[in-house]
């Protein structure tokens, strides 16, 4: 039997890439990764696909090429490029008002809200007022009709406070009321299914035996953690609280089975990388034209600047939100590039792309760890990534 301690890392790496590799394998010795995978691409071409590791904290199932895992927020950057597939073609518009599309929206004051503040976290609808559980959640046309009802939590358009969990039920309603579809059979349709990506959002029964298990976090002290929360804004409590959902809820069968466009796509990291690759590629990836370059340059548009309400504490500088996705800006999120864009998920996971660079990477695990962003491992594998250019 192999040594369970032991790295167990597979798949091919260009030698030119091969600080990619000493990172990914420095992540299980070093920064207690349990089982995880890396694709990196350059100009649409695969540079480095790796996996290792472990499925299951027993340490019982080894870690495979095609496993799939709960990306969390990663998934906000495929969600998001439905919306701008629909405005390419025409059939959204981005400076329209919400309840152009989806009427209900405007009541409580939020009749001049864009679909642009939905994309960008500045709709003030970071969390809902009324109290909503993990079973609420799962219910499409409660929680939208909920949201819909709302009043935000500040003046939209004003600053970003991050939408956590109601990115997805905003924009997605919006996807829906446009193409009639959910986002996630709309992001099948239009781009997963004719590219051979292995991403849903949510996942199909018949995928259960290829999930990983997450791990979450170490808990911190319950005294430490209601110091931090007597700090927060209250729409900040709501984005985070609201209901509160963690590793447990992700791996039920339920979160499995929800639509829940904001935090529970599964995928591959190479399935992250190809569909982060769309907007590295300028709107192309392995030869398709998913996006036209236009498209594909706004969604990097910044928003304007600011400390964001709900995440802004975990960061050194102001963070800027463009059209979906977050830009690198001073933090170095995605990169020395300050306009390369990308988007993190709870406990590490990443996508990310730098048109100038031609790159894209995803990176997926299982073992959460307890930064809202810039986990260690995902940084060592963005620099590691950047130093081979």
């Amino acid at each position: 039997m192999p040594d369970q301690h032991e790295p167990r890392v597979h798949g091919h790496c260009d030698a030119r890439f091969a600080a990619v590799r000493t990172a990914f394998e420095e992540n299980f010795r070093e920064r207690g990764e349990l089982g995880a995978a890396v694709t990196v691409t350059l100009d649409g071409r695969t540079v480095a696909d790796l996996w290792g590791g472990w499925a299951d904290p027993a340490r019982t199932r080894p870690w495979e090429r095609d496993t799939l895992v709960n990306v969390w927020s990663t998934t906000k950057g495929p969600v998001a490029l439905c919306a701008h597939i629909l405005a390419d073609r025409g059939l959204l518009d981005l400076d329209a008002p919400v309840a152009a599309y989806w009427p209900e929206f405007a009541a409580a004051g939020k009749e001049r809200v864009l679909v642009r503040h939905l994309l960008s976290h500045r709709a003030g609808l970071a969390g809902l007022r009324e109290r909503h559980t993990p079973a609420e959640f799962y219910d499409w046309e409660l929680t939208t009709r909920r949201l819909a009802a709302t009043e935000p939590w500040w003046e939209p358009g004003t600053r970003s406070g991050y939408h956590a969990l109601t990115y997805g039920h905003l924009v997605g309603e919006v996807v829906r009321r446009v193409s009639g579809l959910l986002p996630g059979a709309f992001l099948e349709r239009e781009v997963t299914g004719p590219l051979g990506v292995d991403f849903t959002v949510g996942l199909p029964e018949k995928e259960a035996g290829r999930a990983a298990e997450l791990v979450p976090p170490p808990a911190a002290p319950s005294s430490e953690r209601a110091a931090v929360f007597s700090q927060l804004a209250p729409a900040a409590v709501a984005a985070l609280t609201n209901p509160a959902m963690g590793a447990a809820e992700a791996n039920s069968p339920e979160w499995r089975a929800a639509e829940i466009p904001a935090a529970n796509g599964h995928g591959t990291a190479r399935a992250v990388a190809a569909l982060y690759g769309i907007l590295a590629g300028r709107g192309t990836f392995d030869g398709r034209r998913v996006l036209s370059a236009e498209a594909a340059e706004q969604v990097r548009e910044g928003q304007g600047s600011c400390r964001d309400l709900v995440i802004g504490s975990g960061f050194a500088h102001d963070t800027e939100a463009g059209l979906g996705l977050w830009l690198s800006g001073p933090n170095g999120s995605y990169g020395p590039n300050p306009r390369a864009l990308g988007h993190d998920g709870f406990g590490g996971s990443c996508g990310l792309a730098d048109p100038e660079a031609g790159l894209s990477l995803g990176y997926v695990m299982n073992r959460m760890g307890s930064r809202i962003a810039d986990d260690p491992r995902k940084m060592a594998l963005v620099d590691a990534a950047y130093s081979a250019l």
